[in-house]
């Protein structure tokens, strides 16, 4: 659990000085202690003065991810990726969001990265097999919704073929 002292010291000196980078370490803190709509607020704050600044970025879309707010969340780690494809916490991070929605093809790759980053994480590998079951759970659907189309299909056609039968047997 984060230290409320090591809060209030983060805060008086982001207030102090508004340009400070010490904003990310606060961000981190208020992610870590529960206040995410805390964290967020700082995040984004800090982050128009100081873009660039990767860890605030993953603090900012770890912290949406832990809201809900997964486009939001993605939108983030994205653009940490665009310029450190290295960053473990972004790659897992993104891949959770991602697998969140449903979308487990573009969450694979990612917790790949992530596990190439970090080769001997139990979580990640399970991840990963969670995911790929997925993938195949959802395939699996498809299939079958293909099979019934082309089902109903053939049963139409062959509806068709008795009521032509029909109306020439009457005629």
């Amino acid at each position: 659990m984060p230290d409320a002292s090591r809060i209030d010291e983060l805060r008086r000196r982001v207030l102090k000085d508004p340009a400070s980078i010490a904003f990310a370490q606060l961000g981190e803190e208020y992610r870590r202690a529960g206040q995410l709509a805390d964290a967020v607020d700082t995040c984004r704050t800090g982050l128009n003065t100081h873009p660039e600044y990767v860890s605030a970025r993953v603090t900012l879309g770890r912290a949406l991810l832990t809201l809900g707010r997964l486009d939001e969340a993605i939108v983030e780690l994205r653009q940490v990726l665009a310029t450190a494809p290295e960053n473990l916490a972004a790659n897992r991070n993104l891949a959770d969001a991602l697998r969140q929605q449903g979308r487990f093809t573009e969450a694979l790759p990612h917790y790949v990265d992530a596990l190439a980053l970090a080769t001997t994480d139990p979580d990640l590998e399970r991840s990963i097999t969670d995911t790929r079951q997925a993938l195949a759970a959802a395939a699996a659907p498809s299939a079958e919704r293909a099979s019934e189309r082309a089902t109903i299909s053939a049963l139409e056609r062959w509806l068709e073929a008795i009521h032509a039968a029909r109306t020439v047997r009457s005629a």
